[in-house]
């Protein structure tokens, strides 16, 4: 199975953009995918999961990077949440309803989610045809809360896994396209 993007990029979502200046906690609450698994060259409605807020304090951000290879994204709005995005150039031009060379790179929603609860943040998407079945896509995630950050955004290295991670990015993995049933 070959694992994509790199601890560099995880590193780079500290450093630059949305996650920069995060100060780094303990692991209290997680960032996960509902639906772990999605097939090539399809639509996929990721639902991020987020358990409750940080060591008592509500969460007052979830940000994800998204990474190269999907495309066509578009965040769901919240009620009571703003919403924001930032769209920047692809590495290359993708097929999808004609030529795609640009699109979502980034989310923001900001508003409350108080540490005794529980919610979910949606956006849709296309998995292209630069994934190959068995392809492990990670979207790093920053949760801020009124006291500091959770950065959900470690990639596993070679022959690790996601437990052995304090703050693991959510990962999906990348399904066969499914097949064309004859009407």
């Amino acid at each position: 199975m070959k694992i994509l993007q790199s601890a560099a990029m995880a590193a780079t979502c500290l450093s630059t953009g949305l996650f920069a200046g995060l100060i780094t906690t303990p692991a209290f609450a997680h960032a996960t995918l509902e639906v772990k698994e999605a097939p090539v060259n399809k639509n996929y409605k990721a639902v991020i999961r987020i358990s409750h807020g940080c060591d008592g304090a509500p969460t007052k951000s979830v940000s994800l990077s998204i990474p190269e290879g999907v495309i066509s994204v578009k965040p769901m709005p919240k009620a009571g949440w703003e919403l924001s995005s930032k769209t920047a150039a692809y590495a290359k031009t993708y097929e999808y309803h004609g030529p795609k060379s640009e699109g979502v790179t980034e989310i923001t929603w900001t508003g409350v989610l108080e540490d005794g609860h529980y919610d979910e943040f949606i956006f849709r998407a296309r998995i292209t045809d630069s994934f190959t079945p068995g392809d492990v896509i990670y979207f790093p995630v920053v949760q801020t809360s009124t006291e500091d950050a959770n950065p959900w955004v470690e990639i596993p290295a070679e022959g690790q896994s996601r437990r052995d991670l304090d703050h693991p990015a959510p990962g999906l993995t990348v399904t066969p396209a499914a097949k064309a049933h004859p009407h």
